[in-house]
């Protein structure tokens, strides 16, 4: 099991930028892929981002494409997610999670395994 922390989020006006940081404790995390997802008050969880183990591969919600970018630094355990030209419709709690080290990025939650207690973002008008 991987204990995973997030932070980095807050409180933002439209078009602006927030940078999220999940941070592992432990060296296992280079074994995995990376994803975050977020959820509103009153909807389900989505796939936000996710990157492969090596950072060789990523993956965006088509909500989110030219806006975030996912990133890690496995020696420092911590993988990040860079998010410009904030819109009102970003704002939810945002978790990261350990997936399954696949080429391919998975974006189902339920292939998603160890999960943060998430960080609040809130986008204003």
């Amino acid at each position: 099991q991987v204990h995973v922390v997030e932070s980095g989020g807050g409180l933002v006006q439209a078009g602006g930028s927030l940078r999220l940081s999940c941070a592992a404790s432990e060296r296992t995390f280079r074994l995995y892929n990376m994803g975050w997802f977020r959820q509103a008050p009153g909807q389900e969880r989505v796939f936000v981002a996710g990157i492969s183990w090596s950072g060789g591969n990523t993956g965006y919600a088509d909500s989110v494409k030219g806006r975030f970018t996912i990133s890690r630094d496995n020696a420092k355990n911590t993988v990040y997610l860079q998010m410009n030209s904030l819109k009102p419709e970003d704002t939810a709690v945002y978790y990261c999670a350990t997936g399954p080290s696949r080429t391919l990025v998975a974006t189902a939650a339920g292939d998603y395994t160890d999960w943060g207690q998430g960080t609040q973002v809130t986008v204003s008008l």
